[in-house]
């Protein structure tokens, strides 16, 4: 197996080069139509996300469906406003390791105490303080899959040569592996703490 070890290294560098947020000033203050919806989102969340055969990266089904399971609230008039956009963003990346219910229930109290309120605090703020410090988290991860490329290139030093290149990049990949799966652990555990922590207020209240 003949793998250019340096133009993957380039290539992982360059994905996070193209790494970027949507600004919520960005995002438009009109009320957008389904189509225009999707067309925005897939032109902005494209850049650094893995689109394969120009598949939609968020679809009207998918919207259909979150507003139908009351994960999102619904449009108003066919309509959807700018704190909808902001909320399918903040979704866009749990969509890829959690489930829809335990999306909701992450975004139940978000809805519920921010959208569509008339205050000085309402979604637009949320969605800015979660993505302030984006900059520096992205400049820390890639900095840690660094040490973990570098790591893996000195594993598997007895294994015969042909076979090393694959095996070190398998390695590589497991590093990664662990690291999502450990914090998609927590990430669960953190939603079934609140799905039970609902339910005890709900149990108490009746």
């Amino acid at each position: 197996m003949n793998l250019d070890i340096q133009n993957l290294l380039d290539s992982i560098n360059s994905s996070f080069d193209r790494m970027h947020y949507i600004r919520s000033e960005d995002v438009p203050s009109i009320d957008l139509y389904m189509d225009q919806v999707t067309t925005f989102l897939d032109e902005e969340l494209k850049h650094s996300s893995r689109v394969i055969n120009d598949e939609k990266l968020i679809t009207k089904t998918m919207i259909n469906n979150y507003a139908k399971n009351d994960v999102i609230p619904p449009p108003v008039k066919k309509k959807y406003t700018k704190e909808h956009m902001l909320i399918l963003i903040m979704m866009y990346y749990f969509k890829s390791f959690l489930q829809i219910s335990d999306i909701k229930e992450l975004f139940d109290p978000i809805n519920e105490k921010y959208y569509g309120k008339d205050t000085d605090f309402g979604i637009e703020e949320v969605y800015n303080d979660i993505f302030k410090g984006v900059g520096n988290q992205i400049d820390s991860i890639h900095e840690d899959v660094m040490k973990k490329f570098e790591a893996s290139l000195s594993d598997f030093g007895d294994a015969p040569e042909d076979e090393r290149e694959y095996l070190q990049l398998y390695s590589f990949v497991c590093k990664l592996g662990c690291d999502v799966f450990i914090k998609k652990l927590m990430i669960e555990k953190i939603v079934d703490s609140l799905r039970e922590h609902k339910d005890d207020v709900g149990s108490k209240n009746k």
